[in-house]
């Protein structure tokens, strides 16, 4: 299977693991030895600022909840648009940091999009092949718009587009309505 790094997942309704229910997550590495991703639509109830301070961080100037990106502990994240702050470049305008300074840097001056981390998700050697296998999750590739969106419904509006690309690939249909299910 192609590398699924920088393409997004969905979780099918069907994904019966409470942890993932309506996730939408990021791949951020994925290769022969398994895959990395972050859930980008799981807020916690910690906000940034609070939790910044209880690391001991200065001045924070995000005013945002801190997203729970999965069950594996580990340390914060940041998916950001910050060129000068990458370790990574996951697709073009999204790049990931774990390492302190460059949490340091988007958190007290952020001049991009970010969004700060705690947890990730994990699989192990082929388990997110198998997974896809049994239609665990719906894929999508990955944007800077998909990552960074911040609407009430993450989760339903990417598989609405899921469903509108799968559509549109499937036959030459030039309008599909935006519901269907009401004709």
């Amino acid at each position: 299977m192609d590398s699924l790094s920088g393409m997004m997942l969905a979780a099918s309704p069907r994904l019966q693991d409470p942890n993932f229910a309506r996730a939408v997550i990021l791949i951020i590495q994925h290769g022969d030895e398994g895959a990395f991703g972050v859930v980008l639509n799981k807020p916690g109830k910690d906000r940034v600022a609070d939790v910044w301070r209880q690391v001991g961080g200065d001045a924070c100037a995000l005013d945002q909840p801190l997203l729970i990106g999965g069950p594996v502990e580990g340390p914060l994240l940041a998916v950001h648009g910050d060129l000068d702050a990458s370790e990574r470049e996951v697709l073009p305008g999204v790049h990931f940091a774990s390492q302190r300074d460059a949490i340091e840097r988007l958190v007290e001056h952020p001049v991009a999009p970010v969004v700060l981390i705690a947890g990730y998700s994990g699989w192990g050697e082929g388990q997110l092949e198998h997974e896809l296998r049994e239609g665990a999750w719906l894929v999508a590739s990955g944007s800077a718009e998909r990552v960074f969106y911040r609407g009430e419904d993450h989760w339903k509006d990417l598989v609405a587009e899921i469903g509108g690309e799968v559509i549109h690939a499937r036959g030459d249909i030039r309008h599909i309505p935006a519901a269907p299910w009401h004709n």
